[in-house]
């Protein structure tokens, strides 16, 4: 069951929303920019599926095709590319003064802070945009203005191999020091990775902030600006270093030549006795056979209070001057039907407070209910700022240099911090 507090989110939430509906007309329903007679949105999106049998397409394709049976005059068009190609292909469009009307892809920033994209307040009814996960519109807002609008999230806890752990007599670890001792012992068992740190370059940057956050860091400072090279952060890579990599217990592949999927493999087959995961691990762990634990991240005095969120995101560009017809496709896509059948196909995150709190009382969903908890105090990447491709780059390149032997971390960040400031201050 859903907790009170769940509960009374969801209430206080939905509640305002009626409330400011009875008073304000949805702006969907303005007059302005919508165009007269048939109009055909352009809507570009990002392919999440493995192969053909789950290509994001048909997702697509049926909430398209819904849409325009309730909504005459309106006709969506749609384009799924691979990840490794959206962004670029959604750039070219926008360079070649041909942008969608709506893409879903990795990053909103760039394109809000030139103008290219409308705020959610201008194309959302009340309820549709007082329907987002708090944390998540918080994540989608350049200079206090929403733009990005959250699509899908997940976020990470620490997983566990509980059949490595139950023959080594050990329990779910809570504190770093669990961590160090229960790998020690996991080692002496002869596993080949007591604890997998991938910090190569192609997804180390999430696996940073797992750990910042878990020493009570991260990317920013309560203002917003970069603080990489925190006390807390240095604090959090000497640990590292001295206590796991330093003593052998990461396993045969140094932290900054292990990719994460490399790692994810490695787990999935057995081999690895603890790392930090997210949902789709644990469904492909547990369809190899493994005995999958899960808990909140460990602290350096217990389980931290938050964790590392990740959300994709939709928006819409002025371009072709249809906010209206936008608008009223955006409230049709979020509502949970639609939000909640894209979460379960790719074991994603809902992003909407009533789409959580179904999957929260549904059985089906009971795997993720521990991910839905822990979303709604995740914290994210900065992406509002343009500059975090930069930044983001610069720790991929960079961050398994910290715990190389003879390593200064202190030094390693600091040069991180260096260039995303740099980056930072260039805008």
């Amino acid at each position: 069951m859903r907790t009170d507090w769940a509960v009374q989110r969801r209430y206080l939430g939905l509640t305002a929303a009626v409330a400011a509906l009875g008073m304000t007309v949805a702006l969907t329903g303005c007059g302005g920019d919508g165009s007269s007679g048939d109009v055909t949105l352009k809507l570009v999106a990002a392919d999440y599926g493995t192969g053909e049998g789950n290509k994001s397409q048909t997702y697509w394709d049926g909430v398209a095709r819904s849409f325009e049976a309730s909504h005459p005059g309106i006709k969506v068009d749609v384009t799924v590319y691979p990840w490794t190609d959206v962004d670029r292909k959604v750039a070219e469009m926008v360079k070649d003064g041909k942008a969608p009307d709506i893409a879903q892809i990795g990053a909103y920033a760039d394109y809000a802070k030139a103008g290219k994209l409308y705020s959610a307040d201008e194309m959302l009814s009340i309820p549709t945009q007082a329907n987002f996960l708090p944390k998540l519109a918080d994540a989608g807002r350049v200079s206090r203005i929403q733009y990005g609008l959250p699509f899908v999230a997940s976020t990470r806890l620490l997983f566990y191999n509980k059949d490595l752990f139950s023959q080594a007599g050990l329990k779910a670890p809570r504190t770093w020091g669990d961590i160090a001792s229960d790998a020690g012992a996991l080692k002496q068992r002869g596993v080949t990775y007591p604890f997998a740190l991938p910090l190569g370059q192609e997804e180390s940057q999430a696996e940073t902030m797992m750990w910042m956050l878990s020493g009570g860091g991260g990317y920013t400072d309560d203002v917003g600006s970069y603080d990489i090279d925190s006390e807390e952060n240095v604090r959090t890579f000497d640990w590292l270093k001295s206590n796991l990599v330093d003593k052998g217990l990461v396993g045969p592949v140094a932290p900054g030549k292990l990719n994460r999927a490399k790692a994810f493999e490695a787990f999935s087959r057995g081999d690895v006795g603890m790392l930090n995961g997210h949902p789709t691990l644990m469904e492909e762990a547990e369809k190899q056979g493994v005995n999958v634990g899960m808990v909140q991240l460990p602290g350096a005095d217990g389980p931290t209070k938050t964790s590392m969120g990740v959300a994709d995101w939709i928006m819409g560009f002025k371009q072709n001057g249809h906010r209206v017809e936008m608008g009223k496709f955006f409230d049709f896509m979020f509502n949970d039907e639609n939000v909640i059948a894209f979460a379960d196909k790719y074991d994603m995150l809902p992003v909407t407070d009533s789409a959580s709190a179904s999957m929260e009382d549904d059985p089906k969903f009971k795997p993720l209910h521990q991910f839905l908890t822990t979303l709604t105090n995740a914290e994210f990447y900065p992406f509002g700022k343009t500059s975090w491709a930069q930044a983001s780059g610069s720790i991929k390149e960079n961050i398994g240099k910290a715990v190389e032997p003879g390593a200064n971390p202190q030094s390693v960040l600091q040069h991180i911090a260096q260039e995303s400031s740099a980056a930072e201050n260039a805008e």
